[in-house]
Order: C-alpha cells, then sequence, then structure tokens
C-alpha cells in the first residue's frame, strides 16, 4: 500500500468554507447521527468537501473537525486511509479513474491508459497544461461484466475502445459530458448480444395479468363455497388445536376448589411394597463372599479381614526378612558347606567352654 500524504504548501489554499448549500447540507447530516456520535459525519462531510473543491485540503480537514469537535490528527487519518478522497488538486472538469483489475486489463485497459497518457499527461495524478484533466489506475469498480471502463467522478463509462474514451475526454474538456452507462448498445449488464429469454415485454405484462386475474377469481370462489367449519381467525392462525387442559384456556390454574388431604392420599401413588434386604443383594457370587468374610470376622472379631499371613502370627514386610536372615545364620553357624560341623567352629567353642568352666 503507497504512502499517502496532503499535497505540497505550495498549492494548499489558506482558508476553507462550506458553501451556503453544502453548509446546511452538511448540517442535516451531522443531525443524522445521535448526541455524542456526530464524529460519525466525517466521511460524508470529507466527500461533501471534496465535490465541493475538486479534492481534500489541509484547511478543509481542519475546518471539518472543528465542526465536529475532533482532534486534526483523527480526521487527517481518515482522510489518508480511504483512497476515494484526492489529497492533490486533480482536474476541475474530469478526473478520469481507470480499472486496471484482471477482466478490465483483458479486454483493454492497457489501451485505456494510453489514450490518458497521450491526451492528458503521460503521468498519474498530474494535471493537463489547462487542470482541467487527470487521470489515474484504481482497483475494481464493480461492473467487471461491463469491462473495460472508467468512472469520472461518481459517474462510470463501460463497455469501451480507445476511440470511445478519446471522444469521452473530449466531451468533458468542451463541458459536454456524454451519457455514463454502457457506451454499446448493451442495455445495462445484459448479455452483449441482445436478450436471450423474456424477450417480448407486452406478453411478460400479459402473463402477469392475466396470472393476477386467475388468482382473484380462485380467492373468490374459495371464499364462496366455504361452508361447514368456521375459518380460523388470522390471529389464531398460528395456535395450535388441542384440547389438552394445559392449553386450554377455559380452565382456570389453579382452581379455587382445593381438595382435601384425605382425598389427596387416597389418589397419590403408593409406595411400592418390597423387601429391602432383598433388593440390596448382589450377584450370587458377590454375596458368597461377603458371607464368607462376615462369618470369619463373627469368630475372631477383625480377624475375617486380615491376611492369611497375619493369622498365623508371622512377621511381614521388612521384619520378617531381617528375622528369617538371623535364623539362616544361627542355624548355618558351626556348619560346613556339606553341612558337617566345622573343626574351627568347634574348636572356638571348646576354648570358650574352657574358658568358662
Amino acid at each position: 500500500m503507497s504512502v499517502r500524504r496532503l499535497a505540497e504548501p505550495t498549492v494548499q489554499p489558506a482558508s476553507f468554507a462550506f458553501s451556503a448549500e453544502n453548509a446546511a447540507w452538511a448540517d442535516l447530516a451531522i443531525a443524522k447521527y445521535p448526541e455524542g456520535r456526530q464524529q460519525s459525519a466525517v466521511i460524508p462531510l470529507l466527500m461533501r468537501a471534496q465535490e465541493q473543491e475538486g479534492w481534500v485540503s489541509k484547511a478543509a480537514i481542519e475546518t471539518i473537525a472543528d465542526m465536529l469537535g475532533m482532534p486534526y490528527i483523527r480526521v487527517l487519518e481518515v482522510a489518508t486511509f480511504y483512497t476515494q478522497y484526492q489529497l492533490k488538486p486533480v482536474g476541475t472538469k474530469a478526473h478520469v479513474q481507470v480499472c486496471g483489475t484482471t477482466p478490465c486489463m483483458v479486454r483493454g485497459a492497457g489501451e485505456l491508459m494510453d489514450v490518458c497518457r497521450s491526451k492528458i499527461h503521460h503521468d498519474q495524478f498530474h494535471t493537463n497544461e489547462s487542470g482541467t484533466l487527470s487521470w489515474e489506475e484504481v482497483e475494481c469498480l464493480g461492473a467487471c461484466v461491463n469491462a473495460p471502463m472508467v468512472m469520472v467522478f461518481k459517474d462510470t463509462y463501460e463497455d469501451l475502445t480507445s476511440e470511445r474514451l478519446a471522444e469521452i475526454i473530449d466531451a468533458f474538456e468542451a463541458g459536454t459530458p456524454p451519457q455514463p452507462g454502457p457506451q454499446t448498445d448493451r442495455f445495462y449488464s445484459a448479455p452483449a448480444s441482445g436478450f436471450t429469454s423474456l424477450t417480448d415485454e407486452q406478453a411478460i405484462q400479459d402473463n402477469a395479468r392475466e396470472w393476477r386475474e386467475k388468482r382473484k377469481q380462485a380467492w373468490s370462489a374459495d371464499a364462496a363455497t366455504a361452508t361447514g367449519e368456521t375459518a380460523t381467525p388470522p390471529s389464531q392462525a398460528a395456535r395450535p388445536k388441542t384440547d389438552a387442559p394445559e392449553t386450554n384456556p377455559a380452565i382456570k390454574s389453579p382452581s379455587p376448589e382445593k381438595a382435601s388431604p384425605a382425598a389427596e392420599s387416597a389418589e397419590s401413588v403408593k409406595a411400592p411394597v418390597g423387601n429391602a434386604a432383598e433388593a440390596n443383594k448382589a450377584e450370587p457370587s458377590v454375596e458368597g463372599e461377603a458371607k464368607q468374610r462376615q462369618s470369619g470376622a463373627d469368630k475372631d472379631g477383625d480377624q475375617g479381614l486380615k491376611a492369611p499371613e497375619l493369622h498365623k502370627g508371622e512377621p511381614v514386610g521388612a521384619d520378617a526378612k531381617g528375622e528369617a536372615a538371623s535364623d539362616a545364620s544361627v542355624t548355618s553357624a558351626g556348619k560346613d558347606q556339606a553341612g558337617n560341623p566345622d573343626a574351627d567352629a568347634a574348636g572356638k567353642s571348646g576354648g570358650k567352654d574352657g574358658e568358662a568352666s
């Protein structure tokens, strides 16, 4: 995206003011917005200033900012963001915007730009010698089916050739703008070869008139032959037809008549009869295990819930390993690998016995 800047100070006017007609229009445009939201009118006011002067000057930006109570930088941001605002002087009689997007380019937009270079100026955004004409290349102008096309101010000229664009530029220079729209025999965006359907306008009108008459006759016949059930009023057309008490408007709820507690109890649904103990039982296999554990708990108290080794009084865990190791060492003391008494061990034990004696 190119950087958009204001025109040089040498071409900037000293001041700006709306004409009496445009000032009245600006007041109406500002009044369209609620209190505190008048800044929303900045875009139409900038466009109105451009239509009056031909471009948006620094003085116009500052004047509009003062009218809306906005900082100058905020209005400047809007003016430099939208490419519809011309920030430099353009042609006073015509500023030609040539569409250069793909549909127009493949149908001759390049030749149209060559015409602008030859009849206006070689470069864009530069006016001719008299300052009445200027041109630029723009993005899609929204009439791709009528490509190639140009826009001059608010009017579009479509289905162009290089020769026809040269004639249009000469007409603007002479002060006689031509009729906008397609520059061929095409009817707006209809097929270039002519209508392919609905070609007989009179027949279309006759068919529409005949259809309306038939519909009126059918409605009259339906109303005349309607017998029996009364038609549902329009206000009740979407209301469902039901005799349910919940939707019956004739039934007042709550009822003013109250039932006695005894009658309510008699009509109430009674609780089912059953055995709570039987209802809480599980599958037979699960019940068997539960009974076995309960029987063990009855005899030994908490013993039924203990591990089997705890029933025998044997140590478990690290204590069991330590005692087992000490027992093994005691048992293996005084024996050799074959399990026979060790001579050294026997001598030592004998010596100890002698000392003891």
